[in-house]
C-alpha cells in the first residue's frame, strides 16, 4: 500500500465511525422513543375505542414504528452502556458543585489515613478508586453503580415486548365458535396434532330487578385426545386456560330443543335452535325436514312465558304457525312438532398467542428494571486532598434523597482526617459562596 493511502483509509473509517456513533445517538435518543411509544399507544388506544381502526395494527406503517421502538431501545443502550460500564467498575471524578464542601486541613493526612478511610468507604457499600499524584491524592467511588444498568435493561425490556407483539401479530390465532350443551369443538383450526377441544356442559344465568344479568356461569370440560383433563366454570372477564389457548365465552342467547317427527311417528329431527340468532354466525335459527318439503322457523315470543313461535313454510309460503310451551306438540303441515326444553347456546373465542409470554417476560422486566432505578438508586462520591486542602462532592439521582448518607459519609471524612490533623477542619463552603 502506497504511503499516502494509509491516512486516506483511516480518515476514511474515522469518518465512518463518526457517522455510526451519530446515528446511534439519534436512535438511542430518549426523547426520540418516547415519541414513538406515545404514538404506538395513541394507535392502539384508536384501534381499541374504534374497532374499524384495528386493521391499522396489521399494517405495514404500524410494523415500521413497532421496529423503530425496538432499534431506538437497542441504540440506547449501545450509547450508553460502556460508559455506564466503566463508571461503575472505574468510578471517576465528580465536577465541582455548589454542594461540595472544602476545608482546610491544619496537615496533610498520613496514608495510613487515606486507606482507612477507602476500607470505611467500601465498608459503607462503595466501590472506591484511587488517584494519586505527587501533590494530589483522591478517591472516588460509586454506590450502587449496577442500578444505572438496571435502567439500561429498561431499555432491552421493550424491545423483548416490541418481539412479544410482533411474534403475537404473526403467529396468533383466534377461532370463534358456538355450541349447545353436549356439543364440543376443537380449540383451534384443524391440522395433524390438535386434540385440544372444549365441551359445553351448561349455562347458568341470574338477572338483577333491572334485567341486567348478575350471574353468567358457562360449565365446560377441556378435553385432549379423547378424554376429559378438567372441567372449569367461565365467566365475564375469567377464561379458562388450556393447552396454550385462553378460552373465552363470548355471547350468549336462550336456544330451544325440538323433536320433530312425521305423522307416522317416524323421527325426523332432534336438535336445539338458536332462537333469534345464531350460535356460531353459520347455524340459522331453522329447521330443515327436506323429506316433507318443509322448513320450521322458530322465534322467542315471551321469555317470562317462555313462549316460542313455530313456524312451518314450505315451496309456496307459510303453511302454519303455533306458539308452544316446554312440553307442548302441535301438527304443522305434514310434521309434528314438540317443544323439548328451553336451553342456552354460548358462543366461545379461543385465542392462542404465542407471544404472549414473551410481552409479559418484557413488561415485567421493564417493571423491575424501573423498580431498582427508583427505589436503589446510584450514588457518587469524590474526596480529593490538595495539599492540606480537602473537597468533599457527593451526588445522588434527581429522584433520591440522600441527606442522611451524606451527611453520615461527611462526617466520617471530617472525624477521620480531623484525628489526623489534630482539630476538625474549617469549613469554607460559606465563604466559598460569598
Amino acid at each position: 500500500m502506497p504511503p499516502a493511502a494509509a491516512p486516506t483509509k483511516a480518515r476514511r473509517s474515522a469518518g465512518v465511525n463518526a457517522r455510526v456513533e451519530r446515528w446511534l445517538r439519534t436512535l438511542g435518543d430518549p426523547r426520540l422513543g418516547l415519541a414513538l411509544l406515545l404514538a404506538a399507544g395513541a394507535a392502539n388506544a384508536i384501534a381499541a375505542a374504534v374497532p374499524e381502526t384495528r386493521a391499522w395494527l396489521d399494517s405495514l406503517p404500524y410494523l415500521l414504528l413497532v421496529g423503530a421502538i425496538a432499534l431506538t431501545g437497542v441504540a440506547g443502550v449501545a450509547v450508553r452502556l460502556p460508559a455506564v460500564w466503566r463508571e461503575w467498575r472505574r468510578p471517576g471524578a465528580l465536577g465541582p458543585h455548589p454542594s461540595d464542601w472544602s476545608a482546610e486541613l491544619p496537615s496533610a493526612p498520613s496514608a495510613d489515613v487515606r486507606r482507612k478511610l477507602m476500607t470505611e468507604l467500601r465498608g459503607a457499600g462503595f466501590r472506591v478508586q484511587e488517584e494519586t499524584s505527587r501533590r494530589r491524592w483522591s478517591v472516588h467511588g460509586v454506590k450502587r453503580g449496577w442500578a444505572r444498568l438496571a435502567g439500561l435493561t429498561s431499555h432491552l425490556a421493550l424491545v423483548v415486548m416490541v418481539v412479544g407483539a410482533a411474534l403475537g401479530t404473526a403467529f396468533a390465532e383466534e377461532t370463534v365458535f358456538g355450541l349447545f350443551p353436549g356439543e364440543q369443538s376443537l380449540l383451534g383450526q384443524p391440522r395433524p396434532g390438535l386434540t385440544a377441544s372444549v365441551r359445553f356442559d351448561a349455562f347458568d344465568a341470574a338477572f338483577g330487578a333491572d334485567g341486567r344479568p348478575t350471574r353468567l356461569d358457562t360449565s365446560v370440560t377441556f378435553v385432549r385426545d379423547g378424554r376429559a383433563i378438567r372441567a372449569q366454570v367461565l365467566r365475564v372477564n375469567e377464561p379458562g386456560a388450556f393447552d396454550g389457548y385462553l378460552v373465552h365465552g363470548w355471547t350468549y342467547g336462550p336456544a330451544a330443543q325440538v323433536r320433530v317427527t312425521d305423522l307416522a311417528g317416524r323421527p325426523l329431527a332432534d336438535t336445539p335452535v338458536a332462537l333469534g340468532g345464531s350460535a356460531d354466525s353459520r347455524r340459522a335459527p331453522f329447521v330443515e325436514l327436506p323429506t316433507l318439503g318443509l322448513t320450521l322457523g322458530l322465534e322467542l315470543v315471551d321469555a317470562a312465558a317462555n313462549e316460542v313461535r313455530i313456524i312451518a313454510a314450505g315451496n309456496s309460503g307459510v303453511v302454519d304457525n303455533a306458539v308452544l310451551r316446554p312440553g307442548e306438540e302441535v301438527r304443522l303441515g305434514s310434521a309434528v312438532v314438540r317443544l323439548t326444553g328451553l336451553t342456552a347456546y354460548v358462543t366461545f373465542v379461543s385465542r392462542s398467542d404465542p407471544g404472549i409470554l414473551t410481552l409479559f417476560a418484557g413488561a415485567g422486566l421493564l417493571t423491575a428494571s424501573l423498580m431498582v432505578g427508583l427505589w436503589l438508586p446510584r450514588r457518587r462520591l469524590s474526596v480529593t486532598l490538595d495539599g492540606q486542602r480537602l473537597r468533599f462532592g457527593f451526588r445522588g439521582e434527581r429522584i433520591d434523597q440522600p441527606t442522611a448518607e451524606l451527611e453520615r459519609i461527611r462526617n466520617l471524612v471530617a472525624r477521620m482526617f480531623a484525628v489526623e490533623g489534630g482539630a476538625a477542619p474549617t469549613d469554607q463552603r460559606r465563604a466559598e459562596r460569598r
